[in-house]
Parts: C-alpha cells; sequence; structure tokens
C-alpha cells in the first residue's frame, strides 16, 4: 500500500499542489515556514480523516479562502483508490472513496494507516493523560472498528452521566434508574477498550525496548506501563463506590477516561529526569514500536511520516534512524528537512529508491532528484 499522487487546493499554505511519489522514500526539503510539514499532515488527514496537528478543520483552510481539498490516488492490492477530503466553513467535512461518500468518517480509518513522528510528538512526555490516551487510540482504531467505535460509544456515555451529575446537583432526589443505564454503556464500553489497551502495551512493549536500544545504542534501559481504573478490580463496583463522590464533583471520576502510560528510563520518569535527547529517542522509539505493531495487525506496513526528525538529534544518530527505516521492512517513507545536503548524503548511501522535493517557497514544489526511482 502506498501514496501515489496527491494534489492539494487551497490547504494551509498551498493554492494549489500536485505531487507524484515513489513507493519506498520521499524527502521534502526546504526553509522553514515554506509548507514542508503541511503535506504531511494532508497525507494523515486521508488516512485518519483528520489533522495531526489540530482538530480543527478550518484552521487548515488557506487565509482568505473558505474551502480546501485533498486528494489522494493510493495504491493497495494492485488497485487505486482514489481518496478526496474536503471542507467548507460552515458545513460538514465530506470524505469519498472513488466517488462514494463516506457516511460515518471513522469508516474510513485504518484502511490506509499511517504513521507520524513530529517534534509536535513531545506533548506525549509534557502534557496531560489525554495525549498517552490519543496515542493508544490512534493504534488500535486503525486496525480494529470495534474499539473505536466502542471510544466514541463511551465518549457519548459519558458525556450523558456528567450532565446528570450537574443537573442533579443540590438536589435530594437523583434518578437512580436512568445512571443505572449510563453505567452499564460506561461498563460495557469501558471494560472492551481496557481488554484492547491492556493488550496493546503488553505487546507494544518487548518491540518499543528493542526499538530504543537500537536508536541509543543501548545507552539506557526503559519502561512503558499503563494505568487504569479498570485494573484495580470490577469497573462496575468501581463506579459504584465513587458515586458520592461523583456527585459532589458533578463529574464521573473514575473510567478508561482517566487511563495514563507511565514512561520510564532508567527507573524514573523520563518527563522528570530525561534530558531531550534522551526525550526524543524515547518517542521515536514509541513511534516506530507503533509502526510494527499496526503492521503486524494490518497485515502490509503503514506510511511511515518523518518530521524534522534532525530536530534535537545529532547528524549520526539520524542516519541511523534513517538506515533503519530504509530498509525493506518498512514501506513507503515520507521524509522533512530543512538541510538538502545532508539528506541526500544519508539517502545515497541507502540500497533503496527515493525522491527529493525541494519547496522553495509557500505553494512551489520542484522535483530536483529521482535517486534510483524509475
Amino acid at each position: 500500500m502506498y501514496l501515489k499522487k496527491l494534489l492539494l487546493t487551497n490547504f494551509k499554505n498551498y493554492s494549489q499542489a500536485e505531487l507524484e511519489f515513489s513507493p519506498r522514500i520521499n524527502c521534502l526539503v526546504g526553509n522553514n515556514g515554506v509548507g514542508k510539514t503541511n503535506i504531511l499532515d494532508a497525507i494523515h488527514y486521508l488516512s485518519l480523516t483528520k489533522s495531526f496537528f489540530n482538530n480543527i478543520d478550518s484552521v487548515s483552510i488557506r487565509h482568505g479562502e473558505d474551502f480546501f481539498t485533498i486528494q489522494g490516488l493510493f495504491l493497495r492490492d494492485q488497485e487505486e483508490d482514489n481518496i478526496l477530503c474536503s471542507f467548507q466553513k460552515q458545513k460538514q467535512k465530506v470524505l469519498k472513496r472513488n466517488g462514494k461518500e463516506y457516511q460515518r468518517l471513522s469508516d474510513h480509518v485504518g484502511r490506509y494507516p499511517v504513521v507520524m513522528i513530529s517534534p509536535a510528538d513531545i506533548a506525549l512526555i509534557s502534557e496531560g493523560s489525554e495525549e498517552r490516551r490519543k496515542f493508544m487510540n490512534k493504534i488500535i482504531s486503525q486496525y480494529n472498528a470495534e474499539y473505536l467505535e466502542s471510544v466514541l460509544n463511551y465518549n457519548k456515555a459519558l458525556m450523558q452521566r456528567n450532565r446528570m451529575l450537574r443537573d442533579f446537583s443540590g438536589s435530594p432526589e437523583f434518578d437512580m434508574e436512568v445512571l443505572s443505564a449510563w453505567d452499564a454503556q460506561l461498563y460495557r464500553y469501558g471494560t472492551f477498550a481496557y481488554n484492547e489497551r491492556e493488550i496493546l502495551i503488553e505487546e507494544l512493549v518487548p518491540v518499543f525496548q528493542e526499538y530504543y536500544s537500537l536508536v541509543s545504542n543501548g545507552r539506557e534501559r526503559v519502561r512503558l506501563k499503563y494505568r487504569s481504573d479498570l485494573s484495580e478490580g470490577d469497573f462496575m463496583e468501581t463506579l459504584n463506590k465513587a458515586f458520592v463522590r461523583d456527585r459532589m464533583l458533578e463529574y464521573t471520576t473514575a473510567g478508561i477516561h482517566k487511563d495514563d502510560l507511565i514512561f520510564e528510563m532508567n527507573g524514573h520518569s523520563v518527563r522528570s529526569l530525561g534530558s531531550q535527547g534522551q526525550q526524543k529517542s524515547y518517542l521515536v522509539a514509541l513511534k516506530l514500536a507503533k509502526f510494527d505493531y499496526i503492521k503486524k495487525k494490518a497485515g502490509f506496513p503503514p506510511i511511515l511520516l518523518l518530521d524534522d526528525i534532525f530536530d534535537k538529534f545529532d547528524a549520526e544518530r539520524v542516519a541511523q534512524i534513517i538506515r533503519l527505516v530504509g530498509n525493506h521492512r518498512f514501506g513507503q517513507i515520507f521524509i522533512t528537512d530543512t538541510y538538502q545536503e545532508r539528506l541526500q548524503r544519508i539517502l545515497t548511501s541507502l540500497d533503496a529508491d527515493y525522491r527529493l522535493f525541494r519547496i522553495s517557497e509557500p505553494g512551489i514544489v520542484e522535483v530536483i532528484g529521482n535517486g534510483n526511482t524509475q
């Protein structure tokens, strides 16, 4: 599976752009701010129906316009699929496959899996637990449609339960029958999602540790642990025990919406004691493990997007990472960088087809090298 062609209209800084890609390695070089990352984000849209960086579609519209379109031609199992994602202000986002519109965007997720490695990944370490839950959700939803549906249904039930807790705030009466109905949904969908997350982390950890050893030359020991209220016992019992506290605080205090991942290095928190380089290595290894896991579940490699991976890495370590992903264990890869020469120097040492694009100013994309691509 790979992306053969991409067409953009009014997407971020591009009024019009058309690119044809290599099935192996594609490099986008140019100064900061010219739109290299925007091309990777367009690919992310075509895969997961939304931006990697922002959930508000209107911010992806080119300034002064009122819509954007992203069109991609994918080749999978010798068949071509034309995917069109469009958004217009004040209207719903539309996604079509071969001219047929999806009724639910979630039905598309997982067909063209993608993994993005970006400096923005630091939010997984620096921000709250929501970022780490999104990390788990993005992995599982790309191979398990039932999981995505369960998380969506859980969140709907959670919203209704929280609204009920607010509505009955200060009232001596409470409709326990309605509460029980919401609790039953939280239990059903939450238990399913918890079990999938537990399996994911258990199977991801050894792959992650192996990748970290390769990226860091075995300098540190790393751990990844899953923490959940549901691991403490029966979820329904936990909800019942938390009811008095929930009424007082006016929101649901226990459930998978409180799940978290614990990142450790040499027995200590990566957030508090890891250097910038160590944190970056941790995140790259975590994302490469994510790649391997989705590949195993899907039966084919996802598209790998490497955005500005030289950031906080020395050239030797980046060369090691590119050599690692440049083997045939990986599929189609996209790499952005500000320095053409150093990227070409690494690429020419690989036995792999590559195509290199120079973005000289917003909206202008020029192919300046094709490597071994025919």
